[in-house]
């Protein structure tokens, strides 16, 4: 009997000989965080590491839109030397496009300040912080805990995306009603003044607050106590 030979497709071809053709799959899609679903920023925007493999996020925005946060309880605070860290599947940081090394003068190296009029209005941060403390599980005060900017605007990090903000509870030893009164904010000034001065790169800096802010100043040769 003489075997039926039926032609393929050129497209299809072409698909198997490049073996880089699977349904349903979209170009650039990814996910991040423990229930599977796309990493993303302000917008939707989807995840997009950078040169030392942290996200990008929108930058500052005209108008700013509350964002959608982890599922609560999905998000683990970690401590080191007793000091709250992020989780970070949750909270890997963000930067903002806007901020680079080439532009400090410009940017949040320029007099006058740079971060007061990039900041997100409370009728935005209120929200998402309320939504945020689900997220991480925080029962205390949330006028005791910041709700933080791992990346802080003043070393470029973006300021609206979700995966950039968390919840930071007190340091150890907080008086319970005194407000906010955390240690990594005198890290971020020696960090933002160290890349102003030339000391450090801003990559670096970043890099190293979203390892560990316990540890940036020493990694960095800042603060070798």
């Amino acid at each position: 009997m003489e075997l039926v030979r039926r032609a393929v497709p050129p497209v299809l071809l072409s698909c198997l000989l490049l073996t880089g053709c699977s349904s349903g799959s979209q170009p650039g899609a990814s996910t991040s965080g423990k229930d599977g679903t796309p990493a993303a920023g302000p917008s939707g925007t989807a995840a997009s590491p950078g040169a030392a493999g942290i996200p990008v996020g929108a930058g500052p925005q005209k108008t700013y839109t509350v964002q959608q946060q982890p599922a609560a309880g999905s998000c683990r605070y970690r401590t080191e030397k007793g000091e709250p860290l992020e989780d970070t599947s949750c909270t890997p940081g963000a930067t903002s496009p806007a901020v680079t090394q080439a532009n400090l003068a410009a940017t949040i190296c320029r007099k006058g300040g740079y971060t007061k009029g990039i900041r997100p209005p409370e009728s935005v941060t209120g929200p998402e912080k309320r939504a945020n403390a689900a997220s991480y599980g925080y029962t205390g005060r949330l006028g005791d805990a910041e709700y933080d900017h791992l990346i802080s605007l003043e070393l470029g990090g973006d300021p609206n995306d979700a995966r950039n903000l968390w919840v930071e509870p007190p340091d150890p030893g907080h008086k319970t009603g005194s407000g906010v009164n955390n240690l990594k904010d005198p890290v971020e000034s020696k960090l933002h003044t160290a890349v102003c001065s030339g000391k450090v790169t801003l990559r670096a800096a970043q890099q190293a607050i979203v390892t560990d802010w316990t540890t940036a100043l020493s990694k960095l040769g800042l603060n070798p106590s």
